[in-house]
């Protein structure tokens, strides 16, 4: 696999930003301990979100994603989204429309990454696992599946009582768009004719896993095409290393 560091401009950003790119290698003949299954073809590719607390390095530097990816001899595309619940800010910058929208376009004019629906998935943890999921929702057209990992999976009961650290996002006060609430896009895609694959995964112990378990049977009721994973874990790292697997497997096995 290649590692590289990208940085490039955003207009919907207004500045430059960094994005970290992992690509299979074909031939990886003499490398110890790698065996590639890369082919020829246009990648298959993953869009790998943060959470709040981090960027677009931590999924490198915290799992062993580049090996797990080299398995299935996929891309995986891993952004910076700041601290933005990956929302078109009400007072800021617009990195839902970056990540959503640019990015994908930009990386295929360097990339040979497919613009298959089929090709195409998300995923994340925590405030990137409810990036992940609304991307999914609302851009079903252009990704086939969207995974959350201890997901933010109730957006209106996190901003509870919240302070001024989210106003640039969601105003002042805090008014959550329908386009926000995974409640509300999933019950929009239930209606329509394309339809993502799902998947939610988190930890019994999880300060996250109430809400986990309302968004589950909110999806369980609208029929949707949804996996659920569940196992005694924390919002933690290890959990994370362990469940992306569960997901590359449930993904592309």
């Amino acid at each position: 696999m290649a590692f590289c560091e990208l940085h490039i401009y955003s207009k919907y950003l207004g500045m430059q930003t960094t994005v970290n790119v992992i690509l299979p290698q074909s031939d990886t003949d003499g490398e110890i301990g790698v065996k590639s299954n890369s082919t020829n073809k246009a990648y298959k590719c993953l869009y790998l979100l943060h959470g709040l607390s981090d960027d677009q390095t931590i999924w490198h530097r915290r799992t062993s994603i580049e090996r797990y990816a080299t398995e299935y001899g996929i891309c995986v595309v891993m952004p910076c989204g700041g601290r933005s619940f990956y929302t078109d800010m009400k007072y800021g910058e617009k990195y839902y429309s970056y990540i959503a929208h640019e990015l994908p376009n930009i990386l295929r004019g360097y990339f040979n990454i497919s613009d298959r629906r089929e090709d195409n998935f998300i995923a994340g943890n925590s405030m990137g696992g409810y990036g992940a999921l609304k991307i999914g929702l609302r851009e079903c057209e252009h990704f086939g599946a969207a995974a959350g990992l201890s997901s933010v999976a109730d957006i209106r009961r996190w901003l509870e009582g919240t302070n001024k650290t989210y106003s640039p996002i969601f105003g002042d006060p805090v008014e959550v768009s329908p386009v926000d609430d995974l409640f509300l896009l999933a019950e929009q895609v239930s209606r329509g004719s394309i339809k993502p694959r799902l998947y939610m995964g988190v930890g019994t112990e999880d300060f996250l896993y109430e809400d986990n378990l309302r968004l589950k049977a909110h999806l369980e009721a609208l029929e949707l095409d949804f996996t659920y994973r569940e196992s005694a874990g924390e919002h933690c790292w290890a959990f994370w290393d362990e469940y992306i697997r569960y997901v590359l497997k449930w993904m592309l096995g």
